[in-house]
């Protein structure tokens, strides 16, 4: 990606749509609408009308500046470096298998940019373990061609993971034509891929990271697959030069024709030479995978740019798995992990269980494993999951550092541990960068169930809480981390204690633990004790160098039964407030339904957050986006009043909010 040409044509659409303007609504704003994910066909539409809720697009006729939702849809957070602590356990290995993630989101079409009004969502949050996403959809009947919501790339980007769009052409049976694949690879009069360029031209504006290839309509011929061939040679250079990615699904043969491999051989070697990796269908064995691999290193491109297809649609954890033939655990990794549509941690959970505390009680179960714990995988569990095998990553690597622990997703939102809007909710632009290691306790007692809370939260819409019987001291790893250490390095812990009796610690190691799996070498610090939400600030006086964990440890005051929150933690020497935004305005109105737009803070800005003023004095959040720009829908007059007021603050990384700038609205 090239920041700089993305934010010229950001800019660019961007002063199209919302010119300068003081802040106060315009007299005669546009209809509001909601935005929508993209999605496009290559070139040519189907025939017939689409269906309600979905707009046929092409591609090819797409260019940024006239694209209408392009500040709702464009992602803001830059790729954060990473590096990998040591191993939580003896069996998860650095630098051999990789994960990658192939999850459908949400439908193609009527897909929200910037999250929705429910808790009901996939909140991704075990970052640690994937080294790509693939944004999987697209149908004959919408689109084909997908880019994805703005927050996914903020999330996953916040946590160093690679987002890639999707470009699904269908099989035959699933209403694929041959027509729209020829669209895809067609060429103009100078021999070029024009939609090769405008693939990565929409990357380059949406801010996420390169394409994901799935030819899968049969019925071409062998000039059709020397045309792929070609599209993809062309698309591959391109985007190498903005700092992007390629990757083939084993599908369309080097003979136009659809044949699923299940491995790396003749028939598809061409296509994985010219990207970056390739997803190995599910039909491959335990033979063709070593094939494979020797096959991948002979090309010089090595075994873990092949992710090998594992598909969790339907059963989740009880899906029957080849494991030794992916990730053996006794010798080298054969290939990477192709995770397909792991999504089902959210989907097979019945409607009315669909809470957030069960969907993540089911994703860190997929994640981590039967026992809840990496550092102490259960052997006997069929399942292996990530955290078993694949090293986890950080990406907390400087100061300042705060999280707050939201999850992307929540049923209020909470403010200085008050709420300040009732309704349920999801954005995961708003996520922070999470404990990578879920639930990791040390304790030679009993062991206290951990987990996100939604019940009760400090700031956005969970907690860090602590439930179980305390014996003996019990340490949480929470962060590893690479924390440059000064003498004026302080901690904030923002916690409290809902019931029992407990002293609070901060840990902190300056150094790695000498084995996989053990307990970091802290250095204990006490906290102040809190009933209610109360933030410690604590000096780490005596110690230098580099913070390589920060976690607690809770040590029972008289033993029983305990429940404990973490709200908040900051890592920080100084503390800044940031610059505000300016020029809000209201683009476009449609009754209730607004579209906001203002003009970007100076400086570093984490997120904004947009609320509404009532007229008894008080504050309603509406919203909090990376984006500068922000749809509501469904507001009403409240109290009698002719003006609605609303204003936005840019909030910095601690989590200090800058000065509103305010617009009014008249209804």
């Amino acid at each position: 990606m090239t920041p700089t040409r993305r934010t010229v044509l950001l800019a660019g659409a961007a002063a199209a749509l919302f010119p300068s303007a003081p802040a106060t609504a315009a007299p005669k704003a546009a209809a509001a609408t909601q935005p929508y994910a993209s999605y496009w066909y290559p070139d040519s539409l189907p025939s017939g009308a689409p269906g309600p809720g979905i707009t046929w697009r092409s591609l090819k006729s797409w260019r940024a500046e006239d694209d209408p939702d392009l500040a709702f849809n464009a992602a803001s957070v830059p790729p954060s470096a990473r590096f990998t602590p040591a191993p939580a356990n003896p069996t998860a290995r650095a630098g051999q298998a990789r994960i990658q993630s192939l999850v459908s989101f949400g439908p193609t079409a009527s897909n929200p940019s910037q999250g929705s009004a429910t808790a009901d969502y996939y909140a991704l949050t075990h970052w640690a373990y994937i080294d790509e996403l693939v944004f999987w959809g697209g149908s004959s009947g919408e689109g084909l061609i997908l880019a994805p919501n703005a927050p996914i790339v903020d999330a996953a980007h916040r946590h160093g993971v690679p987002v890639l769009g999707n470009v699904f052409l269908p099989p035959v049976a699933y209403g694929g034509q041959l027509r729209w694949t020829r669209d895809l690879v067609q060429k103009d009069a100078a021999g070029r891929h024009p939609l090769a360029e405008r693939l990565v031209a929409v990357a380059e504006a949406y801010g996420f990271d390169g394409w994901f290839v799935n030819a899968e309509t049969g019925g071409g011929d062998a000039a059709l697959g020397a045309a792929m061939l070609s599209f993809l040679t062309e698309l591959k250079s391109l985007a190498a030069a903005k700092g992007q990615r390629v990757t083939w699904y084993d599908a369309m043969t080097v003979n136009g024709t659809v044949s699923w491999q299940g491995a790396l051989n003749g028939q598809n070697e061409p296509f994985f030479r010219t990207s970056d990796d390739m997803f190995v269908d599910f039909r491959w064995s335990a033979n063709s995978l070593v094939s494979s691999a020797s096959r991948a290193e002979q090309l010089g491109r090595g075994r873990y740019a092949l992710w090998a297809g594992v598909d969790v649609e339907a059963n989740g954890w009880n899906s029957s798995v080849r494991w030794d033939a992916i990730v053996p655990a006794n010798q080298a990794h054969i290939a990477s992990v192709g995770l397909y549509r792991p999504e089902w941690t959210r989907n097979h959970l019945p409607a009315d269980g669909r809470t957030p505390g069960n969907f993540h009680a089911a994703d860190d179960r997929f994640w981590t494993g039967r026992s809840l714990d990496p550092s102490r995988p259960d052997g006997t569990d069929s399942w292996r999951a990530p955290a078993v095998s694949v090293a986890d990553r950080s990406t907390v690597t400087s100061v300042p550092f705060a999280s707050v622990f939201n999850t992307g997703h929540g049923l209020r939102w909470y403010e200085d541990g008050v709420v300040t809007s009732d309704g349920p909710w999801n954005h995961l632009g708003l996520q922070d960068r999470l404990p990578s290691r879920r639930w990791v306790v040390h304790t030679e007692g009993r062991r206290p169930a951990v987990s996100f809370d939604f019940e009760d939260a400090w700031r956005g819409g969970s907690s860090v809480l602590v439930d179980g019987e305390l014996d003996e001291p019990a340490v949480l790893d929470l962060y590893a981390t690479r924390l440059a250490l000064t003498a004026d390095t302080v901690v904030e812990l923002t916690h409290r204690t809902d019931s029992g009796r407990v002293h609070v610690e901060l840990a902190v190691a300056t150094a790695d633990p000498d084995t996989p799996g053990a307990t970091p070498p802290y250095t204990y610090v006490p906290v102040d004790p809190a009933g209610t939400w109360g933030t410690s600030a604590v000096r780490l006086t005596g110690l230098s160098g580099t913070a390589h964990a920060i976690g607690v440890r809770l040590t029972p005051a008289s033993g029983g039964a305990v429940r404990w929150r973490l709200g908040g933690l900051a890592v920080r020497t100084t503390s800044r407030t940031p610059a505000a935004p300016s020029g809000l305005r209201v683009s476009a109105a449609s009754g209730g339904d607004l579209r906001f737009v203002w003009n970007p803070a100076r400086g570093a800005v984490r997120h904004y957050t947009l609320h509404r003023l009532l007229p008894d004095g008080t504050r309603r959040f509406l919203g909090g986006t990376c984006q500068r720009a922000f749809f509501v829908a469904g507001l009403k007059p409240e109290q009698g009043e002719r003006t609605a007021r609303f204003e936005v603050r840019a909030v910095g990384e601690l989590y200090t909010s800058s000065a509103p700038v305010t617009v009014t609205h008249p209804w």
